[in-house]
Order: C-alpha cells, then structure tokens, then sequence
C-alpha cells in the first residue's frame, strides 16, 4: 500500500503526477488550515506544503500519524517549529535547489532598478521616445564600482556575491557569522552594511529575528542613491518605511519580488516609478522547478526508507 501524503498548496500537474507514482496523495487543502483537512487526510504521514504557509498546532494535530513536513522551497518560516518537535514531527527543504535561480532573477532585478530598464520599456511602447528623446529614462549608473551589500551570505547570498563581483562591484555583507575564507567585507551590523553599500540587497532567510530588520533607520542610512533589493520575504522589510522612503526620495530606488502580504501589494507601490515590482518568482524558473521536485522526492523516499534525508532542517 502506498503512504499518504497531504498536499497542501496545490503543485504542478507534473509534480503531483510524480508524487503520485509512489503515494496516496490527498488536496489540495484550500484555505490551508486544520478546517479544511479532509477525514483521509488523517492518515497522511507526511505534509507537503510551502515555507510562507501557516503549519501551526492545530494543523499537526489535525494530522494524527503526521511524521514529516516538507517544504516545497527553501523557506521554512510558516512551520512551528516548536510544535513540531515537540511532536516528534521531523522537517525538510527544498536546501539550495533553487539557490541559482532566485541569484539570477536577482541580478535582474537590481539591473532593472539601477539602469532602468522597466522605464524604458515602457518609454518606448507609450511612444515617448519620438516626442521627447531618451534623456527621461537615461543617465543611470553602473553596477560597476558600486558596492553591493549582501544581508545573508547563505546559498543565495553567496551567489549573488560571486555574480556581482564579475560585474565589478564591491561586495560586502551582514550575517550572523563572519566568513573569513570568502574575500568580501564583513560589517558587524546591518545599519553598518546600509551606510557602506549602495544597493542593499536583502537574501536573509525570513525569521522571527529578520521580521521589518530593514526599518526606516536602515533605509536612511542606505541613502538617496541608495537602492534595495528583496528576494527572500517580504516581512524582512518594514513595507511602510519602505513606500515612505520611496514616495520622499530618500533612496533611490527598489526592486522587489516578495512583499508582506502577498498577493497584496499596496497601492502605494504600485504607483511608484522608482520601484520595480515582480509577483514572487525568483525561484520559478524551468530549471529549479525541476530540481525542487528532485529534492522533495528525494526527502520523501528517503524519510519512507528510514534513511537520511538529503535536506533535513534541524529543530
């Protein structure tokens, strides 16, 4: 008989097809919460679902022979951890499986913000460009020479920083730990890396301790040429600093593709020239699609085969 599994956001025709070669797979759940769980479900030994969803105590207990969680992606911010260790419930991730892509997506993004592409284009399909020349959307600076801040050095981090070293910037970075076998610079604070850089570019895994970390302090020390960049969750920054500092011009400018309620996104972004915005899909390429459904099977036929899993998050 095939173990059942409960999949809580609803995944790729592809990827349940997969999962089902080997489980009994139940949902999606719609509203993702212990209500919703239908009487089958009980019998689901493992939960599938993403990092950003709410996996709390009544769910887990909405899930008597519940065993494992596993997140979809890399984020695990959603999961109470607490209970779930308390449980005897064991957890995993998508680990870097998508680490390349979400770096790619944000180099483009941070090149869209500072050389305006997202401008130009639409400069050129409003038909602006014969009226009144390129000199609206032109005259932005180069990544080369600028110092790039990295606020979490970890498998996206790190790739970030190699990529913007071989556009010739400066790199330094702010995390928990200092890296001294990498050769970027280590600031001891946050507000420290914002005062040094000139693009922030936050990839820090979202947290209790990261909640609004980018506040209205760290986007004054970032500055009016400053610009920030968000890849990892939308509750890192403080959205309402963030909207005022872009309405006053007190940075720069911003690129996002995560925010503090998706898919709510406020208007007052949504009106602003100076801000690229983009619906979560760093980490939505063909490619890290395709190696987060390996690590998931993997974790899942490894857990099932009590054998190690290839990315177990600690509890």
């Amino acid at each position: 008989m095939k173990p059942t599994i409960l999949m809580i956001p609803r995944l790729a025709d592809d990827a349940i097809a997969s999962l089902q070669q080997s489980y009994t797979v139940i949902g999606p759940v719609e509203g993702g919460d212990a209500a919703g769980i239908p009487a089958e479900a009980r019998e689901a030994r493992a939960l599938v679902t993403y990092g950003g969803l709410r996996t709390d105590t009544e769910l887990m207990t909405a899930l008597p022979k519940l065993e494992l969680i596993a997140c979809y992606g890399t984020g695990v911010e959603g999961v109470d951890g607490a209970a779930a260790k308390a449980r005897g419930i064991r957890l995993c991730n998508a680990a870097d499986a998508n680490a390349r892509s979400v770096a790619e997506f944000a180099m483009g993004l941070m090149l869209s913000a500072m050389r305006g592409i997202g401008r130009g284009d639409r400069f050129v399909r409003e038909g602006l460009w014969n009226r009144r020349g390129m000199e609206p959307v032109a005259n932005t600076p180069d990544l080369a020479g600028r110092k790039i801040g990295i606020y979490g050095l970890g498998a996206i981090g790190s790739r970030i920083a190699s990529r913007a070293a071989a556009f010739e910037m400066e790199v330094g970075y702010y995390s928990r730990t200092p890296k001294p076998e990498l050769a970027y610079s280590f600031h001891d604070s946050l507000l420290g890396l914002a005062e040094w850089a000139d693009v922030l570019m936050v990839a820090v895994r979202a947290s209790a301790e990261t909640r609004n970390a980018v506040d209205e302090a760290v986007l004054d020390a970032l500055g009016p040429e400053g610009y920030v960049v968000n890849i990892s969750r939308g509750l890192v920054i403080d959205e309402e600093a963030l909207c005022t500092a872009l309405e006053q011009k007190r940075i720069g400018g911003a690129a996002l593709d995560v925010f503090a309620d998706e898919p709510n996104v406020p208007e007052r972004l949504r009106k602003l020239e100076n801000v690229v915005l983009s619906p979560h899909i760093a980490a939505s390429s063909q490619d890290a699609k395709k190696a987060q459904l390996r690590t998931l099977l993997g974790n899942l036929e490894a857990f099932f085969a009590d054998r190690p899993m290839p990315s177990a998050v600690a509890l």
